[in-house]
């Protein structure tokens, strides 16, 4: 492949990139605003479905790039709405622990089930080997946007 042709290609892949993360984001607004939660928050149930076990707030900080004192706030929004509890560690009594409810989540959960099966057939006709390299695409993309989100985290706001 030529130079210019792969350059091309690389402008047309972040353009694209640029639709979908903007696409995403709207998408994800208006899951929150049909749900009648934040996005944020939309994100966070995502996250706590997906990892193994129950998190501390400072585990959902991370996950999600907010502060301490943010996540606190958006745990406090999700505790009032009855779709998280929290307690205390019963292997450190110091920390609490975050865990979804199912029953409530089940909501959340109808909605992503309900949009996913149209979502599904985006990769119906992708051979096992493509779906590889979307996968590890999407899993190099996480880490590099963790390792950013990182970098800025600790670069003071500009002016």
């Amino acid at each position: 492949m030529t130079d210019s042709r792969r350059a091309r290609l690389y402008e047309e892949l972040s353009l694209e990139s640029r639709r979908y993360l903007a696409a995403y984001v709207l998408f994800n607004q208006a899951v929150a605003d049909h749900l009648g939660l934040h996005p944020t928050d939309v994100q966070c149930l995502s996250l706590l479905t997906i990892e193994p076990g129950p998190l501390t707030v400072r585990q959902i900080a991370d996950l999600t790039g907010l502060t301490t004192g943010s996540a606190t706030r958006l745990v406090d929004r999700l505790e009032r709405g009855g779709y998280v509890t929290r307690a205390p560690d019963q292997q450190d009594r110091r920390r609490v622990l975050v865990t979804p409810v199912p029953e409530r989540l089940a909501r959340v959960t109808a909605l992503w089930d309900d949009l996913g099966g149209t979502w599904q057939t985006l990769l119906d006709d992708h051979t096992e080997d493509e779906l590889r390299v979307v996968t590890r695409h999407m899993r190099r993309a996480y880490e590099l946007s963790h390792a950013q989100l990182e970098q800025l985290r600790s670069r003071p706001a500009p002016d």
